[in-house]
Formats: C-alpha cells, sequence, structure tokens
C-alpha cells in the first residue's frame, strides 16, 4: 500500500498566536503607568544613595562648623547648615540608609508574621482563624501611629524598638489580606487535584497556595514600607526614635522645629524629602495594583 503523505499547512501555523511571556506582558502594561514608573526610578536611586551616601558626602554627616552656624543654602552648602554647622545635604544623604533601613526592615519583619498567620488562617479556618482575626481586629482598633508609640512606650526609645513598633501594625493588614486572598485560592481545582493526590497541608500551603497570594502580598508590601517610613520619622520626631546625634529624617525635622522661623531650610528639605518618598512608595504600589489586577486591561 502507497504511503500516504499529510500536507503541512506552514503557512497556517505561522498565522497562530504566539504565547506571549507573562513577565513581558507585565513590563509593558507596567510602563503604560507613567507615575508608577518614575516612583520606581526615584525609588531605586534612593536606594543606590542609601548603599553609597555615607561615602559621597560633601561634608562629614556629624562633624559640627561652629563657623557655618545656620546658613541658609549656598555655593558651599547647597541645602544649608543646621545649629551646629553640620550640613544638612550631608546629613540627608547618609540617612537615607538609617531612615529606608528601619521602615523596610519593620516592613519585611511585619509581612513575614502576616502572611505566615494569614495563610494559615485561611486554610485551616476554625478556632486559629477565628483568635488571629480578632487579634487583628484589635489592632486595627488602633491607629497606627498611635499604636506604635504605645509599644515604644512599653518596650523603650531606639532605632531597634522602632522597627518591632512599626512591624507590630505592619503585620494584622498582611494578615487580612493573605487570609482573604488564601480563602479564595483555596477552592481552587489545582488545589483541590494536589489534597486528592495526597500532597501534605506544608506542600499545598507554600507551593500551590502561596504563589496565588504573592500578587496581594506585593501590592500591600510596597504601600506599607510608605507609611512605615512615615511613622518611623513621626517617632525619631516625638523623640522614641534614633538618636539626635545621628543622621535620621525624623530626628533632624524634630531638632528642626525651634528654627523654623529662623532657619525654615532646616525644616523644608527633610520634609520635602519624606514627602517625596511615601509618595513615590504609594504611587508605585498604585501602579502594581493596577498592572497585576486582571480585571483591568
Amino acid at each position: 500500500m502507497a504511503e500516504m503523505n499529510t500536507p503541512v499547512n506552514h503557512q497556517a501555523e505561522d498565522t497562530l498566536p504566539k504565547p506571549k511571556s507573562k513577565a513581558k506582558e507585565f513590563i509593558k502594561k507596567f510602563l503604560k503607568r507613567k507615575t508608577a514608573v518614575i516612583s520606581l526610578v526615584f525609588i531605586i536611586f534612593l536606594a543606590i544613595i542609601a548603599v553609597i551616601g555615607p561615602y559621597i558626602t560633601p561634608y562629614d554627616a556629624g562633624t559640627p562648623d561652629y563657623m557655618a552656624i545656620l546658613q541658609g543654602p549656598s555655593s558651599a552648602h547647597v541645602w544649608g547648615t543646621d545649629e551646629f554647622g553640620r550640613d544638612v545635604f550631608s546629613r540627608l544623604l547618609a540617612g537615607t540608609r538609617l531612615s529606608l533601613g528601619v521602615a523596610l526592615s519593620s516592613v519585611i519583619i511585619g509581612t513575614a508574621l502576616g502572611v505566615i498567620l494569614g495563610v494559615l488562617a485561611g486554610y485551616y479556618g476554625g478556632l486559629f482563624d477565628s483568635i488571629v482575626m480578632r487579634c487583628c481586629d484589635v489592632l486595627f482598633a488602633f491607629p497606627d501611629i498611635l499604636l506604635a508609640i504605645a509599644v515604644v512606650a512599653i518596650i523603650g526609645p531606639g532605632v531597634i524598638n522602632v522597627m518591632i513598633a512599626v512591624a507590630v501594625f505592619t503585620v494584622p493588614s498582611f494578615a487580612r489580606i493573605m487570609r482573604s486572598a488564601t480563602l479564595s485560592v483555596k477552592g481552587s481545582l489545582y488545589v483541590e487535584v494536589a489534597r486528592s493526590l495526597g500532597c501534605k497541608d506544608r506542600r499545598i500551603l507554600w507551593v500551590h497556595i502561596f504563589p496565588g497570594t504573592i500578587q496581594s502580598m506585593i501590592v500591600n508590601f510596597t504601600m506599607r514600607v510608605g507609611t512605615a517610613i512615615l511613622a518611623a520619622a513621626s517617632l525619631s520626631f516625638l523623640g522614641f526614635g534614633a538618636n539626635v546625634t545621628e543622621p535620621d529624617w525624623g530626628a533632624m525635622l524634630s531638632q528642626s522645629r525651634n528654627y523654623l522661623t529662623t532657619a525654615p531650610h532646616l525644616v523644608l528639605f527633610p520634609g520635602l524629602l519624606i514627602f517625596l518618598t511615601v509618595l513615590a512608595f504609594n504611587l508605585l504600589g498604585d501602579g502594581l495594583r493596577d498592572t497585576l489586577d486582571p480585571k483591568l486591561k
């Protein structure tokens, strides 16, 4: 019997749509949000400054110059000097590492605890879920900054204690969001298949359920960093955070309030830097949320 060859329509194959890379699609959608892109560039710039800032300062951030006390912006001191003659620009550059480090560390700690509690509460439910959610309700009853002040008042002032205080009011936000995301993913078909195949709960939680909740975690993380920066600066402003000799943004604002009328640059530049940083993280969070939301085209 003669062998029959089936003709292949290569032209039809060429017209078939090629599968799009999720990473490329995400980048394409994200680049359409100009404010989020600008915010990301600003945050990357701040991160670079946090690493190299102490090494590129035009003046030593802690060395006083009593011949240049409370000078305004000039060619010698672009952002002026403080009450001890220290260069404000140099102190802000050097303080970027401390201010961002405290905020990021506290949010990372709060995220880790909140994710674990939220995922476990959403997956197991029952009594554990009720206890976690009621504890979150109690913490939500207090404003963030008031709760942080209460925690610092109990454990004492200091940079480490500020990190703990900010982490405490970060936990319930992540716990509630991750619980909700876990509940929506837990009923998915692939989770049911994994359970029917005899997968252990630990594998189902961290291999099948957790990846489906990462989007919610990333969006909330970027927004909470802005809140943490503001809270840490507020605690330092109130005297609970970094030592007044350290170049912390909030501590610099606290020292500057006595010179608001005589040397307004001492308040202007640290306050402006805090404002822009918090705004950048919030706008980045909005951009990520819009990009990752499948309901938005």
